[in-house]
């Protein structure tokens, strides 16, 4: 099955910048196929971020996080990233990496604080 990791959470002022990284070495189709990052705010739904092709070529972005965020993978490493910066408030959430926008296979998540 699945096994992604995530790390590189924290607590960071509002404008700061965090880089969040995903491991996936045990799951053996990651180079084949699109990854993505979603996060889930308390009291909130869970929300997707962003979605990378299985090259890592192509990249899309919630409107939310346009323009702030950027998301790349090593599929030498099995690694997948979020560079997050500008970040806001509204940011704060646990993040996770999945295979899909429903956040299937996703790992415990790395949480996001942001102060303002």
């Amino acid at each position: 099955g699945v096994q992604l990791a995530e790390s590189g959470g924290g607590v960071v002022e509002a404008g700061g910048s965090l880089r969040l990284s995903c491991s996936a070495s045990t799951y053996t189709a990651f180079s084949r196929v699109l990854m993505t990052w979603v996060r889930k705010a308390p009291g909130k739904d869970l929300e997707w971020v962003s979605i990378i092709d299985a090259a890592g070529e192509t990249t899309t972005y919630s409107d939310s996080v346009k323009g702030r965020f950027t998301m790349s993978r090593d599929n030498d490493k099995s690694m997948l990233y979020l560079q997050m910066n500008d970040l806001k408030t509204d940011d704060s959430a646990v993040y996770y990496c999945a295979t899909d926008l429903m956040g299937t296979g996703r790992g415990q998540g790395a949480q996001v604080t942001v102060s303002a």
